[in-house]
């Protein structure tokens, strides 16, 4: 059966409370073999706690398996796109550093690309993902719309995101404040803001450094 259309996935990082319960299910996915599939990052750990939850975000047009020489990684046709088959990933590596969002990883004891594919064993039955049936603060949350709508009515929904000249539609939904006007995310806009770390390694370089004399 395919995933119902009617349903979708959603991650709101304002509701992260970095617990790792996510991660922790996403091993016990009957498909998942003890790995997880699911990541925590930190947004900026040199100035704050605050962690992020990151998931395959299921593209329209998948990175990952466009430049998979080995024809490995499929998208299924309710918009999944699945872990690479282990007869044909050859551990090229390409679906790893081509991916925007960093997600795909290596396993090198598997020689296999792994990565999140929704819990397609338990989506495809009308149930949830493993780590959205755990979530304690539904920063990760598999529904509908409406259901959306009507648990956070001050936030909207986006799914296109740039990267430089290249945008990027998901089958995954970020939450974003609503009252902002956001058309995509930009997501590399990010690396031009200042980060408490390069401020520190630039007091450390600096400190006990004399300003040139003039003349």
């Amino acid at each position: 059966m395919p995933v119902p259309e009617s349903h979708e996935f959603f991650i709101d990082p304002r509701r992260c409370i970095g617990c790792n319960a996510c991660v922790q299910a996403c091993t016990e996915c009957d498909t998942h073999k003890g790995h997880a599939m699911i990541q925590l990052d930190y947004v900026d750990r040199g100035a704050s706690p605050q962690t992020v939850p990151v998931v395959c975000m299921h593209c329209d047009s998948p990175t990952c398996a466009e430049v998979c020489p080995a024809d490995a990684i499929k998208r299924t046709g309710d918009g999944v796109v699945q872990t690479a088959r282990k007869p044909r990933c050859i551990g090229c590596n390409n679906c790893v550093l081509a991916c925007p969002f960093g997600v795909p990883k290596m396993s090198t004891g598997m020689n296999l690309m792994m990565k999140c594919d929704m819990c397609y064993d338990r989506t495809s039955i009308g149930k949830k993902p493993m780590c959205a049936s755990v979530c304690p603060s539904q920063a990760l949350f598999f529904g509908t719309r409406e259901e959306m709508a009507r648990l956070r009515p001050a936030s909207r929904v986006l799914n296109v995101f740039r990267f430089g000249n290249q945008t990027i539609t998901t089958r995954v939904n970020m939450l974003v404040p609503g009252q902002a006007f956001v058309e995509s995310l930009d997501v590399l806009s990010a690396l031009h803001e200042p980060a408490a770390g390069n401020d520190a390694a630039e007091n450390v370089l600096l400190d006990g450094m004399e300003a040139p004399h003039a003349g």
